[in-house]
């Protein structure tokens, strides 16, 4: 799974998460409007959901992590909607560890902002197609559960010896993940264009 329990890092490493955790909280927060809320809140709830879904493979399992749907429809919110959903998923299911609650937001959360600067800027190039949302919304929604698994991947492989075939093994554990979410997340941006395009986030 892309959460990682306590114990497992540098104190260093998980301090220096929360850090800059609480930067960023910061600053997407003051963004924050209050019709977001709402938006905010349903997302949030399914990104949360997302995360009980589990699939076993070989000694592990591996999840729905949903931040590229999230930054695609949130913006610079998704990442107090990440630090939410997992701050729940740990003390409600222990997933993950409280100490690495940071370095988790950090993992999944700065790629979702990363699928939508994606988004963001990929909807202003003419490309001669008619549903750009679908196109840049599969690439935002692949891409940031690849990076999520990548940062996590390093960390791991960083820790020590002993965690380097670990590594690997999460990596490949969620390939399946990463296609089912660039699908799942391009057709879903694709109907909201259509249906209801505010739901998109493009400012």
């Amino acid at each position: 799974m892309v959460h990682i329990s306590d114990g497992i890092l540098d104190p260093l490493l998980w301090e220096s998460g929360w850090v800059i955790t609480a930067i960023i909280l910061a600053y997407t927060l003051s963004k924050m409007k209050i019709e977001d809320v709402p938006k905010l809140s349903v997302i949030t709830a399914a990104v949360f959901v997302a995360s009980l879904i589990h699939f076993q493979f070989g000694p592990t399992s591996v999840h729905f992590i949903l931040n590229g749907f999230a930054g695609v429809t949130l913006g610079l919110l998704a990442y107090p909607c990440i630090f939410v959903a997992l701050v729940l998923q740990c003390f409600l299911f222990q997933h993950g560890g409280v100490t690495t609650i940071g370095i988790n937001t950090i993992n999944m959360g700065v790629p979702a902002l990363l699928a939508y600067l994606l988004f963001k800027y990929g909807m202003r190039f003419d490309l001669g197609i008619k549903q750009k949302e679908i196109l840049f919304g599969t690439l935002g929604g692949g891409i940031a559960v690849a990076l999520a698994v990548l940062f996590l991947s390093i960390e791991l492989a960083t820790t020590g010896e002993e965690f380097f075939e670990v590594a690997i093994f999460v990596a490949t554990a969620h390939i399946p993940i990463i296609a089912i979410e660039a699908i799942f997340t391009g057709i879903t941006a694709g109907f909201l264009a259509t249906v209801q395009p505010e739901l998109l986030c493009r400012r």
